[in-house]
């Protein structure tokens, strides 16, 4: 995968498309609390939570990619579908699911057409159901 940061569905993230500049993630655990009387309350793990994953970029239509590149991001999440991570290293992360995707155009050319376009997309990991654990 040359030149490529990472690659979710068929859409490509890389210097050519859109670069991202940050990415965050975060990964939730699920505690059920029960009150006691007298004590601090009980904690029982209840399953893992949400998996997410926030990618912050920019795209310079001018130079590379397009303006297409947003709209590109917006096919995958249309598709409805969870969507395979895979990392410009080769490894996989799974299937994901688009939940949103946030644009600001900024340095407009003559024609409206934005020279600038910054974009945050969240996804979030799909599960395919219960693991079983071998400890």
């Amino acid at each position: 995968m040359a030149d490529v940061m990472l690659k979710l569905g068929r859409y490509a993230f890389s210097i050519e498309t859109a670069a991202y500049q940050q990415l965050s993630r975060k990964t939730q655990w699920t505690w059920a609390s029960q009150s006691r009387v007298g004590a601090r309350e009980a904690l029982q793990f209840t399953g893992k939570g949400a998996d997410t994953i926030t990618l912050d970029g920019v795209i310079f239509p001018e130079w590379k990619g397009g303006t297409s590149q947003l709209d590109n991001m917006r096919s995958e999440a249309d598709r409805t579908l969870p969507l395979l991570l895979v990392d410009g290293n080769g490894y996989v992360h799974g299937r994901w699911v688009i939940e949103s995707v946030e644009e600001l155009g900024d340095t407009h050319a003559r024609a409206g057409t934005p020279r600038r376009q910054r974009f945050t997309l969240q996804i979030r990991h799909y599960d395919d159901g219960p693991t079983v654990s071998n400890q």
